[in-house]
């Protein structure tokens, strides 16, 4: 049976796809936290959210799970044989 004209077992990720999946999101996640915070203190000026302490909060909390991601990503166990 093929998903997409992709057999089933080419889809499932190995060790390594599931930490740099890790990486990337928490990257992203702290990158567009600290602009939304940058934003919401007014640092960052030019937007809607400029001032807006909302965003400052919800900044951090998106630096925050970025930031749990990464360690999360580094913490994870070492595939055996490599």
């Amino acid at each position: 049976m093929q998903l997409f004209g992709v057999a089933p077992s080419r889809l499932s990720l190995s060790y390594g796809d599931g930490v740099r999946a890790r990486v990337i999101i928490g990257v992203i996640l702290i990158l567009v936290g600290a602009v939304w915070f940058g934003q919401g203190i007014g640092a960052i000026g030019g937007s809607f959210m400029t001032g807006d302490a909302l965003w400052a909060v919800i900044g951090a909390v998106c630096v925050f799970f970025g930031a749990a991601l990464l360690l999360g990503a580094r913490r994870a166990p070492r595939a055996r044989g490599r």
